[in-house]
């Protein structure tokens, strides 16, 4: 594969993310001004989602609906955006024309770690939702089969976090759909 030439420079990051998603097919995210990208989810990655949103869509209050793959942005940085594998957002999010939702219209936010993510890249993941305000964020981690949810931003980092193991319950706060039923979640190489 060959990699466009590409000039990054102070205000064109989004630009360059753009192309290189374009013209290789990786997953391409802006977190803390820094280029990450990613390979398309394999099969127990988009199996972990899609078997989470069988659980959460048909639950979701009137007018919230989970979404693939819709980039968050982050508050006064219009070159700075995640790409969540799940949100759940108000279902208006259908007719905007915006490619970046505003992260205080984001009920939850999911991801699931791929099989080669490094701890500082979910540590800096993790922190760049904090600091967006994405209310509610829920990592699953197919490799060890745990997961952690995490909620009340403030000041760059969540206050509360909880930890558990595939097999425990996910209980979400309202208005979203609980308990999640993490037994049912693929493992990386089970």
């Amino acid at each position: 594969m060959t990699l466009p030439v590409l000039h990054p420079r102070p205000g064109n990051l989004r630009e360059v993310a753009e192309r290189i998603e374009a013209s290789t097919g990786l997953r391409v995210e802006i977190i803390g001004g820094s280029l990450v990208m990613s390979p398309t989810p394999r099969g127990k990655h988009a199996g972990t989602i899609r078997r989470l949103r069988v659980q959460i869509e048909p639950r979701l209050p009137g007018g919230l609906a989970p979404y693939e793959m819709s980039s968050v942005a982050m508050p006064e940085d219009p070159d700075d955006y995640a790409t969540p594998d799940l949100t759940v957002l108000p279902v208006e999010w259908d007719e905007d024309d915006s490619w970046l939702a505003d992260p205080g219209d984001v009920a939850l936010a999911v991801e699931v770690i791929s099989q080669s993510e490094k701890a500082k890249d979910i540590t800096d993941k993790n922190g760049w939702y904090a600091r967006a305000g994405v209310a509610v964020l829920l990592v699953l981690d197919p490799r060890t089969g745990r997961w952690t949810l995490h909620t009340r931003p403030k000041g760059g980092e969540y206050c509360g976090q909880v930890h558990g193991e595939y097999g425990e319950v996910v209980e979400l706060p309202a208005p979203l759909p609980s308990p999640l039923d993490t037994g049912v979640l693929p493992r990386y190489g089970a």
